[in-house]
């Protein structure tokens, strides 16, 4: 018996849209195991083969980005770059090569708007509708619990929207083609500012002989959850000594300075300065904790 948004879709007569996820990361994976519970997962690829292994609900990874096109209407990117994403669209088992009306694209990956511009000329040249959907929320994904932030034509919206709806918990119609990545960009640079932020509290902290980590007690108790400028900072383990950690944050490093340098390509474009993009691009180690603050220019 069809449960969920399935049971809904079904009930108002309409075809269940069957979508397929490339990338089974800590978004896509938590996107399909969300998409396999509303009934609307048909496929994943990965580049490892043995990465939907402990995804409940999701089925074995495809052959080919070509293979899981062959059996969905929608297919989400889920990959880290630009680069990964053309790679998975073209190339002889490309996600295009299997092009046909009623085929579209949703990219979850962060990218600049150059490199959007780039993918949409590969979908508009294949006749394969885009929606660019930056994402939020990712601790949450598994959970029905990101947000879209979607720029793209209604039209093609309101095909893949059923999908969006089977693993977000709100899709936010942002405006046309880019506008959805635009909004992701600036979000970023909320977030990253928070990181220089917190950096900055350290350094005065330290300076001053005050505990980080009491200072970020007092912030938990004065909020629901501390989540920004601290969240890094206020870490007890040493980065230099804990190697789990030191990857972690270099994660973090590497995300960071690929979403941040978007953000300094579409402000180039719109003719403004970020002052406190280029700051944390200039300081990045250490604001995400990977340098030690003492003694280094805040």
């Amino acid at each position: 018996m069809a449960t969920g948004l399935a049971a809904r879709t079904a009930h108002r007569g309409q075809k269940l849209k069957r979508a397929g996820v490339i990338g089974l990361g800590a978004i896509g994976g938590g996107v399909a195991i969300c998409l396999a519970r509303s009934g609307h997962l048909a496929a994943v690829y990965d580049v490892r083969p043995e990465a939907a292994k402990d995804l409940p609900g999701v089925p074995p990874v495809a052959a080919s980005p070509r293979e899981l096109a062959r059996q969905v209407d929608v297919v989400l990117i889920a990959v880290v770059s630009a680069r990964q994403t053309v790679d998975v669209l073209s190339g002889p088992n490309g996600v295009l090569t299997a092009a046909r009306p009623g085929l579209n694209v949703v990219l979850l990956s962060t990218v600049s708007l150059k490199d959007l511009r780039e993918i949409r000329a590969l979908t508009d040249a294949a006749g394969v509708g885009l929606v660019d959907s930056g994402v939020t929320g990712g601790p949450k994904a598994r959970e029905n619990g990101l947000i879209c932030l979607v720029g793209g034509q209604d039209s093609v919206l309101a095909e893949v929207r059923p999908v969006l709806e089977g693993f977000a918990r709100s899709v936010a119609h942002m405006g046309g083609p880019g506008a959805g990545m635009a909004a992701k960009i600036a979000r970023n640079v909320i977030v990253y500012g928070c990181l220089r932020a917190g950096y900055e509290a350290a350094v005065l902290c330290r300076g001053a002989g005050v505990s980080v980590a009491d200072l970020a007690k007092v912030i938990e108790q004065s909020a629901d959850a501390v989540g920004g400028p601290f969240m890094l900072m206020a870490r007890p383990a040493d980065p230099l000594s804990d190697g789990a950690e030191a990857q972690v944050r270099e994660s973090v490093r590497g995300l960071m300075i690929k979403d941040l340098e978007a953000a300094q390509e579409l402000a180039s474009t719109l003719g403004i300065v970020l002052p406190l993009v280029a700051l944390t691009l200039s300081t990045d180690r250490a604001v995400v904790g990977l340098a030690h603050v003492n003694g280094e220019q805040a």
